[in-house]
């Protein structure tokens, strides 16, 4: 999504351009009806309810009446941004700024406008600029933080929501992303606090969500009391061959000690590990905490959630202990899987994903010493060093629901999009929104495909050809892609996904992942990557959302 509009001021202008407007213009006092003001306060009571679209009427009542209300318009621009109905949200801001060009409020909530629609750089400007007017504008602060939290930089993103909830500690958007940036730092308790706190102060309207965040506070209370996560022990290195049976990396792992080997998928686009009910089942692994439902694509949409705790994964001969994982179905039974190893289990190691050997590479980020390759089912062989090949480095962010995001561009699309970057997916995806794009419409095909998802199997999926596909300065051209309903993935996401990077387009390439620099490398290999199973008409895409 673009956002269209003009803006008068933006952060490079610097605090010295709005140190001289202060003195030079004229502050314009507008006399508002004592009626404006009551019905700002309805619509304001309204909005903190919950009830956005209650508050867009009264808001819109009284612009109705008094189109110069800024205060109304404020609250419209808002109580839209509730909606997630970013382009107006926007329109509304810019107006303000247009003849109040020193509102903090409107700058923030420009720039949160346009983080929802994925255009960081802007926002920050904004942001920056509302500080510069109000340093205690809770809004851009708040803003700022979440950019920190989608670029990696954790502490930064929980200091600067600390300081946003103790300026406004009744919004709770500030105190549910306090609690998502507490739990990716491993401090549950604080984590499941501000989740507490959520539920006080969020309105009572979402039955399903409040469930949902009651299953998280006892499971993320289980976790404060079990000790260090997703602690490595074992060799510094390993390698391992997968299999790629339709693009997805399939890897044997064991669990919990067991001598008995898993077929786990390779996922980047999960941020937990997902076992299935029947490896559960045979594992006698038990829930340590179940609520609510989640949403996810296929089938009814829809499944409970049930958190499983797993005591250690050997892979190759890195251990990786204390692992969290939700438990559910799996639907795909063409080739079946045990599990999916989320990156959250693998944070804390550099990944080398080779479609043309077919080959996984686990290094330790600490490490100093030579590899100890394993292939197949943990037996040694000879070990080979890791070359780095002539490649790019492409910036990723992290989702507020824990996918790693890039930007890449696709022909005839004028601006960069937000793609998830998914091993996971056997198919590339695309959003039914931007599928419904004009300049869109020439992709679309004839044909129909079959999806299994997390929430069962989806059914006559519209397909796509992308002419050309790049991702830094690789592109590959006529890419096959399912168009699938992403609104369960973005209501999680914090900012607006277009699509999933599936397997039939990273199978060309070496692709590495290095959670810690916020980066994936990918390295062209000589020969294309060998034809795999088919994903057309059926697909594996499998995104989870609690």
């Amino acid at each position: 999504m673009k956002l269209q509009s003009f803006k008068l001021v933006s952060a490079p202008l610097a605090i010295g351009w709005l140190a001289a407007a202060v003195v030079c213009l004229a502050t314009v006092v507008v006399a508002h009806s004592p009626d404006n003001e009551k019905a700002r306060s309805r619509a304001q009571r309204a909005l903190r309810a919950g009830d956005f679209e209650r508050a867009e009427q009264l808001y819109r009542e009284v612009l109705a009446k008094d189109d110069q209300d800024t205060e109304a318009r404020l609250g419209l621009s808002h109580a839209l941004l509730k909606e997630r109905r970013l382009q107006d949200s926007f329109d509304h801001a810019a107006r303000v700024i247009a003849v109040d060009p020193l509102s903090a409020r409107a700058h923030a909530l420009l720039g949160s406008a346009i983080l929802a629609a994925g255009d960081f750089r802007l926002s920050v400007e904004e942001f920056r600029t509302a500080l510069a007017l109000n340093e205690n504008e809770a809004m851009a602060i708040a803003g700022l933080a979440m950019v920190d939290y989608y670029e990696n930089r954790i502490a930064s993103c929980i200091n600067g929501l600390r300081r946003a909830t103790s300026i406004d500690s009744d919004e709770p958007d500030y105190v549910f992303n306090l609690g998502q940036a507490a739990a990716r730092s491993e401090h549950y308790r604080e984590a499941a606090d501000a989740y507490e706190r959520f539920l006080v102060i969020a309105p009572r309207t979402d039955a399903d969500r409040r469930a949902r965040i009651r299953g998280l506070i006892d499971f993320l209370r289980y976790l404060g009391s079990q000790g260090s996560l997703y602690d490595l022990q074992g060799s510094d290195r390993t390698v391992l061959d997968f299999e790629a049976p339709d693009y997805r990396p399939i890897i044997k792992l064991r669990i919990n000690g067991s001598k008995e080997y898993m077929r786990f998928v390779l996922d980047t686009g999960s941020g937990m590990s997902v076992l299935s009910e029947a490896t559960a089942r045979k594992l006698g692994l038990k829930a340590v905490a179940r609520g609510g439902l989640a949403r996810a694509v296929g089938g009814g949409g829809r499944f409970e959630i049930v958190y499983g705790y797993l005591n250690s994964i050997d892979i190759g001969e890195i251990k990786i202990t204390n692992v969290p994982v939700y438990v559910r179905h799996f639907f795909d039974e063409r080739d079946p899987v045990d599990g999916y190893l989320g990156i959250a289990a693998l944070g804390r190691l550099l990944i080398k994903v080779d479609y043309g050997t077919r080959r996984l590479t686990l290094v330790r980020q600490r490490d100093t010493q030579p590899e100890r390759v394993v292939e197949g089912q943990g037996k040694p062989v000879k070990a080979e060093a890791v070359e780095i090949q002539p490649g790019i480095d492409v910036p990723v962010r992290t989702t507020a629901s824990g996918f790693l995001s890039g930007e890449i561009f696709i022909d005839g699309i004028s601006k960069p999009l937000n793609f998830i970057i998914d091993t996971g997916a056997s198919v590339t995806v695309m959003s039914e929104k931007l599928a419904a794009l004009e300049e869109a419409q020439a992709f679309i095909r004839q044909g129909r495909m079959r999806v299994f998802g997390a929430a069962g199997v989806a059914e006559n999926v519209k397909m796509a050809l992308l002419p050309k596909v790049a991702i830094g300065t690789f592109s590959r051209e006529k890419i096959d892609a399912a168009v699938l309903d992403l609104d369960p993935v973005n209501e999680t996401a914090g900012f607006l996904q277009s699509g999933i990077l599936g397997g039939n387009f990273l199978r060309f390439y070496r692709v590495i992942f290095d959670f810690e620099k916020g980066v994936v490398r990918l390295e062209s290999l000589e020969k294309s990557a060998p034809p795999a199973g088919n994903t057309t008409p059926e697909a594996a895409n499998e995104r989870t959302q609690p």
